[in-house]
């Protein structure tokens, strides 16, 4: 059955060379040197910046583990830090519009080093204290880094349809091959060469300070709202209004946190999935192929942006997939047989739910290049990051309630209701199509009746 996970890697991986090798002119845009130059230094930072994040990933629990925390406790240090992104994450993306996105970028560096430090001490306070910077780096990682591409990117002049190029190389790069990388490297340096769960982190952290260097020297700073008599209160109240008054924006939040809730309960669920009587798996391997296939639909959604195909029409295609993909495994435990054979190999379920798991990793890769694109599109530059991270609150506050209550519900219900809210994402996409299509309507009507006096 071992093979079974080599022709899967294999197959991906020849797709995924296939379709970035045999790239036609339909799928390539002419850029200018000026902004290749931006755009690669932008992919070098985000790629270390992920890389920093990456590596730490394939270690946390197995080192929580050997300080002798049982479940629970690391259960409660996992919810310490999604819940600090939660309560800390739209402050900090409201100093980002205000102070400035360069330094935001440098405080998440700053706040994810401290993290890594805090990893040689075996004292929970303070693996507990590195949880809450943790989760204050990671909504500066998702908010803060894009917030700063699109303003520097329209700053420059450069054309609009080109971050979509940015977008799709980023996550190609940063969460596909990095994401590759980084797991191997890790492997490398805490077993191979024996220095141990932390040894990673001490990595991470390197990589870090260096992206920091890059950016200091490099960057520019660019703001939202300056405004002096905005304090963090209004801050707020704009990014709410701007909510609450456009149904566009507070669409693509619904949907936002609809997916990234299901993507990250899936993070929690495959492990069981794939080894309900402690079946023998390869995580590491499986998570190289899971990045693999994220590369894939990376891939493709940097082909589906270059031919300008409308982001709200195949999105719906793509929720509706990965809404089948996690109703897998309720199917497969409905009409395929479970292995009664405890510590086998992967069982004929098991090897059809990776599949289906690879299918929603891909869809994944589809996902975060065409949200930034939607984003960029309906969020205005003067409350980005606050809004950005207003949506990501919802999202927290499911991950910790799963996350408390993952002991009492049969992991069928809980990939069933994963199911069902990226159902609900593919319906909500569609209003959002609907929503944008008649304000453009509506636009193009009013320019045209301004233009009518002009043209007796």
């Amino acid at each position: 059955m071992e093979v079974f996970y080599y022709l899967v890697f294999g197959a991906l991986a020849a797709v995924v060379a296939g379709l970035e090798l045999g790239k036609s002119g339909k799928d390539r845009v002419t850029t200018t040197p000026a902004f290749d130059a931006f755009k690669n230094n932008y992919i070098i930072v985000y790629s270390l910046m992920m890389s920093g994040d990456w590596l730490q990933g394939p270690y946390v629990y197995y080192l929580y583990r050997q300080y002798g925390f049982d479940k629970g406790d690391i259960g409660r240090l996992f919810i310490a830090g999604f819940g600090s992104s939660m309560l800390f994450g739209t402050i900090v993306g409201s100093l980002a519009d205000k102070q400035g996105r360069k330094r935001a970028c440098i405080t998440y560096c700053i706040s994810y080093i401290l993290s890594c430090i805090t990893k040689h001490s075996p004292e929970y306070k303070i693996l507990m204290i590195g949880r809450v910077l943790g989760g204050i780096a990671t909504s500066l990682l998702f908010s803060a880094f894009e917030s700063w591409l699109v303003a520097e990117h329209n700053k420059r002049g450069f054309d609009p349809q080109w971050l979509s190029i940015t977008f799709s190389k980023a996550i190609f790069l940063g969460n596909g091959l990095v994401a590759i990388v980084a797991g191997l490297f890790a492997n490398l340096l805490a077993d191979n060469l024996g220095f141990g769960p932390v040894s990673p982190f001490d990595a991470a952290a390197c990589f870090l300070a260096i992206g920091m260097a890059i950016i200091l020297s490099s960057w520019s700073e660019n703001y939202g709202d300056t405004s002096d008599s905005k304090d963090l209160i209004a801050q707020f109240k704009v990014a709410a209004k701007a909510i609450a008054s456009d149904e566009k924006i507070a669409l693509l939040g619904a949907i936002q946190s609809l997916f990234e809730g299901s993507m990250y309960t899936f993070v929690f669920l495959w492990t069981p999935a794939l080894s309900p009587n402690d079946e023998e798996i390869p995580h590491g391997f499986i998570f190289a192929t899971f990045m693999l296939s994220s590369m894939l639909g990376s891939s493709i959604a940097s082909r589906l942006l270059a031919r300008k195909l409308k982001v709200e029409g195949y999105m719906q295609i793509v929720f509706s997939v990965s809404a089948v993909t996690l109703f897998l495994p309720v199917v497969t435990n409905l009409l395929v047989p479970p292995s009664s054979v405890k510590g086998g190999s992967i069982s004929f379920g098991g090897c059809l739910q990776l599949l289906g798991f690879c299918i929603f990793e891909s869809c994944v890769g589809i996902f975060w290049p065409s949200i930034m694109k939607m984003r960029s599109q309906y969020i205005p530059e003067e409350a980005r990051s606050t809004i950005m991270n207003f949506f990501r609150i919802p999202l927290n506050l499911f991950v910790c309630v799963v996350l408390y209550n993952v002991n009492a519900f049969p992991i069928t219900v809980m990939f069933g209701m994963c199911a069902i809210f990226l159902l609900m994402a593919a319906i909500l996409q569609r209003r959002l199509m609907v929503v944008s299509d008649l304000h453009r309507s509506t636009k193009a009507v009013e320019m045209t009746g301004e233009d009518e006096p002009l043209n007796p």
